[in-house]
């Protein structure tokens, strides 16, 4: 059996409405192993994107813990966790959360700005991967939404990732679009051994991966391994 790259543990994660507490994780325990590509699936509210954020360092749960590659997440002081996540985990979200006044190249530059170096070379070598390296010089308005996307990912693996996260990556996309973006993701997964956690809506999308959890109430109702 291969490592486990990412287990929760009794994960709870709730939000307050007023004076109401409602729960969106119940007890999530998870086990993704490295380099599996798992999809999360479910009906709108079922607690997918907040499962993702949780997995990520991006929202804290009440309880429960989050282990990748054998570090405890949320037991990481703010300054470690953020270079935990800067180093390890890259993250695609839905609406690509491109910076208007910086081209292609300078977006996907800004984790390695943040890691301290110059990671324009890294960068460029990232828009290769995802077939952009001649809009490198582009703002996000003069790119389409399917290549905002790609900018997006080549974001998120700039820094060689171990695990990649992707929100609804094709969520805003038509079908051709779609079918690129995913295969993009799938073929980044298995050329580098990163491990891949999407949530789709699509249930024709979620077949490509190696398993597909179905997330209802925020519980983990069924799952299935794609043929």
């Amino acid at each position: 059996m291969r490592d486990v790259m990412i287990e929760t543990v009794d994960l709870h994660r709730s939000y307050r409405v007023g004076n109401k507490a409602i729960e969106v994780l119940h007890g999530i325990d998870l086990r993704v192993h490295r380099g599996e590509k798992l999809f999360l699936c479910g009906p709108s509210g079922a607690g997918k994107t907040t499962l993702l954020y949780t997995l990520a360092g991006l929202e804290r749960p009440e309880r429960g813990s989050v282990h990748i590659d054998g570090a405890d997440l949320y037991a990481l002081g703010r300054r470690e966790q953020a270079r935990f996540r800067n180093a390890l985990i890259g993250y695609v979200f839905q609406n690509y959360y491109l910076l208007p006044e910086l081209t292609a190249l300078e977006n996907v530059a800004v984790p390695g700005a943040i890691a301290g170096r110059d990671a324009t070379a890294a960068a460029m070598h990232a828009l290769t991967r995802v077939g952009l390296a001649d809009r490198a010089a582009h703002l996000p308005a003069e790119l389409s939404g399917g290549e905002q996307q790609r900018v997006a990912i080549a974001r998120a693996i700039v820094n060689e990732p171990k695990v990649l996260f992707a929100d609804e990556p094709t969520g805003n996309l038509d079908s051709k679009n779609s079918s690129e973006i995913m295969k993009i993701l799938l073929d980044l997964a298995t050329e580098h051994g990163v491990t891949l956690v999407v949530v789709t809506h699509d249930q024709h999308l979620a077949k490509a991966g190696d398993r597909t959890l179905v997330i209802r109430d925020g519980s983990i109702h069924a799952h299935a391994h794609a043929p």
